[in-house]
């Protein structure tokens, strides 16, 4: 798609989406879009964005809403996965742990990462990350001792420190009221799924 197809005002309404993504992580409602562009009617916005979607930098995806096609995403709003509760036994990126996407600055992290994971609970709570942020992580099945990792032990998945010692495997997390968990992996199915990059804390 040409963006220079676009009238003046559906480049702006295009970039005010945009914007709201990058700053966000998701689209503006039509409510929004409305109020942003002071427009005095609802069913305006709603004209612009079916004239957005039919030239092809928008899109519409089932119970998610609209979404910014791949040609029309400013470089720093990289969409990536927010995944859910994982299921037992289930991949982290399996469809039914896809919550939406959401929008981040790509120069945020490093290395880039691949997913945003929900957190749930304060096991790692002394280590600033707590229930409810989005933990990025970066998809890697190695991690240095001492990195806060995504692990799976059978069919569980955890973020904790990972620490390695006399061939034993332990997850320690950042509050004296957890314990850390013991691994032994001649008895236990254990791999390193992601490691922790970082997070944003939705207010």
């Amino acid at each position: 798609m040409d963006e220079t197809n676009l009238t003046d005002n559906q480049r702006r309404v295009l970039e005010y989406i945009q914007s709201h993504v990058a700053d966000l992580g998701r689209a503006p409602t039509l409510r929004e879009i409305a109020d942003a562009m002071g427009f005095a009617r609802h069913s305006s916005a709603q004209d612009y964005v079916t004239a957005l979607v039919r030239k092809g930098v928008l899109e519409r995806v089932p119970h998610r809403g609209l979404r910014l096609s791949h040609r029309s995403r400013t470089p720093a709003a990289v969409m990536l996965p927010l995944v859910g509760r994982v299921a037992a036994g289930s991949p982290i990126l399996a469809t039914e742990n896809i919550e939406g996407e959401f929008g981040i600055d790509a120069s945020l992290f490093r290395p880039r990462p691949d997913y945003f994971l929900r957190v749930v609970g304060l096991s790692m709570r002394d280590a600033g990350i707590l229930d409810g942020d989005l933990a990025a992580i970066h998809r890697t099945q190695t991690a240095d001792d001492g990195r806060i990792v995504v692990a799976r032990i059978d069919d569980e998945v955890t973020l904790k420190t990972l620490e390695r010692k006399r061939g034993r495997i332990r997850l320690l997390p950042s509050n004296p009221d957890f314990a850390p968990i013991e691994v032994d992996p001649e008895c236990e199915s254990f791999a390193i799924e992601g490691l922790y990059v970082g997070m944003i804390r939705r207010t």
